[in-house]
């Protein structure tokens, strides 16, 4: 390693301001790079290949969703919309004087070189070197197309480019996908085209947003205490009683437990399907002109195929070699540490069964506090490595489907736990013990932030 520290940040969504705080806080020097013209990652649906679409919120409630010491304001609404979200998280870059570091404008186009000497080049062909790297640019951003027999004549097009629902006004349109997003785009589909459906391969627990009036993350937080298996129980029969039996609506009957795959937190489908707005199909078989063929044999035409099919993990600065991969997502030991590299780390590359920012303040202060530690505690550090080698599995006792998403799938409840025992043997306090008094310090007269828009 080099004998100065300076640090490398690839972007300024949550992620990358979250671990710009980080080395804010432990003064670390730090240059972050953003491509855009200004912070926010995804949520800014400006921003060129982000998947933001007009009608998107949070999918987490705001009391549960923001940074650590910086809540959301307690004026927003259980799931704020996409522009309050953006707000939010550049009124955060500002109270903690994050744009200080920040290169706006300024894409990094390759990252080389090795441990202690890391080579960035970008802009107009500058290159800079860097002690250490985090890569914070995301995953959703690369589409995931999927392939199918046939071809279709109609108009194709990715989630990634969805953006204004008036588009579907007029067509028969096909929502291909289960995820959150399909669930959503589906939903816009449903109030905009002559006739909308959805392509699905399997069924899935649909979680409505709200349980006895209660934003369903803070109902669950009130039952964390339960067993998992009492639990998964006690939401099977919820879901039962709010949902009925989904079915009747065309929708497969889960092959899984509650809580074995990444949630689906939505209440409008059901809406939807209930008055005919929607109607759900079977997996594409193959395609036929502007004829799509279903798995079950019905045939019929559509206007537009829409893929809400999920996206690639994607470094694209950086050669592969750089990152062991597999089932196409870099393996990170505690979701942020390069095996092959200890001073090159990755940021945001994972999901898991909870939302909200104060997930990406765990992440980066492992990085923060193991910088700390690789630059003024090395024999800490060889302790904390050891400690930190190959623990990649986080799903706690979820058993999750197996299916290449769930690779690298966290249980929050798990990855909380173990991630406080190695900050500690790190050198540091809990993120959050860490990160409270820092928000008092910048905003001594405020629990919270009431104005986002400053």
């Amino acid at each position: 390693m080099t004998q100065t520290t300076h640090v490398a940040i690839i972007g300024a969504g949550p992620a990358g301001l979250s671990a710009a705080r980080h080395l804010t806080l432990r003064n670390i020097h730090y240059t972050q790079f953003e491509r855009h013209s200004d912070v926010g990652g995804i949520w800014d649906i400006d921003n060129p290949g982000s998947p933001m679409y007009r009608s998107a919120h949070f999918i987490s409630s705001s009391r549960l969703s923001g940074f650590y010491g910086f809540p959301m304001p307690t004026e927003f609404p259980d799931y704020p919309d996409r522009q309050r979200v953006l707000d939010y998280t550049r009124s955060f870059a500002k109270a903690f004087d994050l744009y200080a570091n920040l290169k706006l404008s300024t894409a990094v186009s390759r990252v080389s070189g090795t441990d202690g000497d890391w080579r960035v080049e970008y802009g107009d062909g500058q290159v800079s070197s860097f002690s250490h790297v985090i890569c914070a640019n995301g995953h959703t951003w690369s589409p995931n197309w999927p392939e199918y027999e046939g071809e279709f004549s109609g108009e194709s097009m990715h989630a990634v480019d969805f953006q204004d629902p008036t588009i579907f006004e007029g067509k028969r349109v096909l929502v291909v996908g289960g995820g959150n997003s399909a669930f959503d785009i589906a939903c816009d589909a449903a109030r905009h085209a002559r006739f909308a459906a959805i392509s699905m391969r399997r069924g899935y627990h649909i979680i409505p947003k709200h349980i006895f009036g209660v934003p369903t993350d803070q109902f669950g937080e009130r039952t964390k205490w339960l067993p998992l298996a009492v639990r998964r129980k006690l939401f099977a029969r919820i879901l039962r009683l709010v949902n009925g039996d989904l079915t009747k609506l065309g929708l497969k009957a889960p092959d899984h437990r509650v809580l074995a795959s990444h949630p689906i937190i939505n209440s409008q489908l059901t809406h939807h399907l209930r008055h005919g707005d929607i109607e759900v199909r079977a997996d594409i078989k193959t395609f036929d002109g502007d004829k799509v063929v279903f798995a079950d044999d019905r045939e019929e035409r559509y206007d537009l195929v829409l893929y809400a099919t999920g996206y690639h993990y994607d470094i694209p600065y950086i050669d592969p070699v750089y990152f062991d991969w597999k089932a196409s997502k870099p393996q990170l030991d505690f979701t942020v540490f390069n095996e092959r590299h200890p001073t090159l780390f990755a940021a945001g590359f994972t999901e898991m069964n909870a939302g909200g920012y104060f997930i990406f303040d765990e992440m980066t202060g492992l990085i923060a506090s193991a910088i700390d530690c690789q630059s003024h505690h090395p024999i800490r550090w060889d302790e904390a490595r050891r400690a930190i080698s190959g623990r990649r599995d986080f799903s706690g006792a979820l058993k999750l489907v197996d299916s290449e998403r769930h690779v690298g799938y966290l249980d929050i409840e798990t990855f909380l736990r173990r991630t406080a025992r190695l900050t500690r043997l790190l050198g540091w306090p809990d993120a959050k013990s860490t990160l409270e008094p820092h928000h008092r310090a910048h905003n001594p007269d405020a629990e919270g932030v009431s104005d986002v828009t400053a």
